[in-house]
């Protein structure tokens, strides 16, 4: 009479630490505690109904650039969960959608949803556009500017995998190591970059003058202390190859050296 539970893996608590994962048979998982399997259910729930009205919405929409603004946005969240659990199961979590990413976060986009609306409401000029118009440039350009944030943000999160943490590290873990080929050969904080492009086109899109001024202000704020505190870090973690690696790639958002 065979003992199941002998032959039973046993899961690994190796740490309390907010981003270590369960390991279990040497493979990482992810961990139930910080995953209420109900939470991320009627997350992505919420987020497929918003995708989905706002798609229909776009042959009744006057001002279809809002709808397009609603599909990008819940199109990145969306992403950033499934990339993290797709490449990086060990460390995802229900918080892992970034929709907690701080009352700022939360505030500037509903200063943006606000702007459009009374804009639209007040000054519908201001939100029309022809073939011919600035406005309609201005709106390519940011369309453009979603998409190769987009790409780029969830291209580096891909490509980091197992080092991709969306935790800023204070300490150097087992499982992180310096990516520096694929897109991270031609971009030093690529996620960083597609972030802060990605959401400076949203407000292109959507034609907001004072939320332009206040992303681009308050994300480059952000970015520019974010990456400084970060690169000590990876100073300090890989040393010299990090500091040949930091000669020769660049950020590529502007004034952040």
């Amino acid at each position: 009479m065979s003992d199941e539970s002998s032959s039973s893996p046993t899961p690994s608590y190796e740490s309390d630490a907010d981003d270590l994962p369960i390991v279990i048979d040497g493979k990482a998982y992810p961990d139930i505690r910080k995953n209420p399997l109900d939470s991320i259910a009627l997350t992505s729930f919420g987020l497929g109904i918003l995708l989905g009205t706002f798609v229909g919405l776009l042959c009744y929409n006057g001002f279809k650039n809002f709808n397009i603004y609603i599909i990008a946005l819940s199109l990145f969240h969306f992403l950033e969960f499934y990339i993290t659990s797709r490449v990086n199961p060990g460390k995802v979590h229900s918080e892992s959608f970034l929709l907690n990413n701080g009352i700022g976060y939360l505030a500037a986009h509903l200063f943006a949803i606000t702007e459009c609306i009374i804009e639209t409401y007040y000054f519908p000029r201001a939100k029309r556009f022809n073939f011919t118009s600035l406005n309609q440039l201005i709106s390519i350009i940011g369309f453009i500017l979603i998409l190769i944030g987009q790409v780029i943000r969830s291209l580096a999160m891909y490509q980091a995998g197992k080092s991709f943490s969306h935790i800023l590290k204070t300490e150097k873990l087992k499982d992180h190591t310096l990516v520096t080929d694929g897109i991270y050969k031609y971009l030093r904080h690529p996620s960083y970059f597609g972030f802060f492009w990605w959401a400076v086109g949203t407000q292109m899109l959507l034609l907001n003058p004072i939320a332009f001024i206040v992303f681009v202000v308050v994300l480059w704020k952000f970015f520019n202390k974010r990456i400084t505190i970060e690169e000590k870090y990876l100073v300090r973690f890989f040393d010299e190859q990090y500091l040949n690696y930091r000669k020769i790639v660049h950020v590529w958002i502007p004034f952040i050296q």
